[in-house]
């Protein structure tokens, strides 16, 4: 196993291996990026073993697609993005998305609780969201797109997309003080 590593000293020589359909590349970048991109399917479909059968077809398409990649920016970022549409993709063919199109009633505030929260507690509450809004969280806070690129992968309106963040940020806000009262 050790011998396999040192082949690919970086992303870059990784890629040109997969590339040239070497077996022995395709399983490191397997290995490298599993559990990440699980994570990243799994923030998306919610299910733990639809996000195996997600990053599969995922693997699927990036080893399908790999003459695509252009060495512009990380590789790992684009192999990122692929999940990313792909759990998109298999959460809209299960029309999982539901838009709430309430207005939230407050802004969060962000100082109405402390920062002692573990990452894997706010993880739990992210989760705990409803799926349109934590979509968008997803997309937004954690994956780094904008709102005009969220409405374009989700199919729905910059507007909305500012909107579901709003209330997403107001329900975690709620979830978090409930929390809070909880511990102390």
């Amino acid at each position: 196993m050790t011998r396999i590593l040192s082949l690919f000293t970086n992303e870059y020589d990784l890629a040109r291996a997969v590339q040239r359909q070497d077996s022995k590349a395709q399983t490191r970048l397997y290995e490298k990026f599993a559990s990440k991109m699980l994570a990243v399917c799994n923030r998306y479909v919610g299910d733990k073993m639809e996000a195996e059968d997600v990053m599969i077809e995922g693997f699927m398409k990036i080893f399908d697609k790999i003459d695509q990649f252009t060495f512009q920016g990380s590789f790992e970022g684009w192999v990122r993005r692929i999940m990313i549409n792909e759990a998109l993709m298999y959460v809209r063919s299960k029309k999982m998305i539901a838009v709430d199109l309430e207005y939230a009633i407050e802004e969060p505030n962000d100082s109405a609780f402390s920062t002692d929260l573990e990452a894997e507690d706010l993880m739990r509450l992210i989760d705990q969201l409803p799926e349109g809004y934590r979509m968008v969280f997803n997309l937004y806070a954690i994956e780094g797109y904008n709102h005009q690129e969220i409405g374009e992968l989700l199919g729905i309106s910059e507007g909305t997309s500012k909107s579901q963040l709003s209330r997403a940020r107001t329900l975690l806000q709620s979830k978090l003080m409930k929390l809070e009262k909880s511990v102390i």
